[in-house]
């Protein structure tokens, strides 16, 4: 007679067993990034992401474009060419972009959070198929085995 443990001994991956049981956390999350130790970190992080929040928005971007364009006129009036790149580059590129690149970067990381939260969905549901699957091919070794006895005999 075959023994199945002759076939295949399974042992199952120690993160599997967690996250059937429930232990297992799901995807990260920017909750989960935030500092937890001291009360300065705690406060350095939950300004950071105000200011962040706050900055990162359209509206931020439209009134750095307008306090960047009250001094347009002097720019211009300046004659210099120098001066004029310079309120290009210094003023108006570096007010206005960088409230439009961390709106940008809002948008891109929601995007990639709704990808992560899928992605760790689909992998949870695979796990639970595999459970499935592992089940069914232990019950098919019984079977073979029980054919296999009976063939030897």
């Amino acid at each position: 007679m075959i023994d199945n443990s002759e076939i295949y001994n399974y042992s199952q991956h120690g993160h599997t067993r967690d996250r059937l049981k429930g232990l297992a956390s799901g995807p990260v999350k920017v909750q989960d990034q935030l500092p937890n130790q001291s009360r300065a970190a705690k406060f350095n992080a939950w300004l950071a992401v105000k200011v962040t929040s706050g900055v990162g928005t359209m509206w931020c971007a439209y009134a750095f474009a307008i306090l960047a364009i009250v001094s347009l006129p002097s720019a211009i009036a300046s004659g210099s060419p120098v001066v004029l790149v310079s309120w290009i580059s210094q003023t108006f590129l570096q007010l206005v972009l960088l409230s439009v690149i961390i709106v940008g970067q809002n948008v891109l990381a929601a995007a990639a959070d709704k990808r992560s939260e899928a992605t760790y969905e689909d992998a949870d549901a695979i796990l639970h198929e595999v459970v499935q699957i592992q089940q069914h091919l232990a019950a098919q070794d019984k079977i073979l085995a029980a054919l296999a006895s009976r063939l030897n005999d």
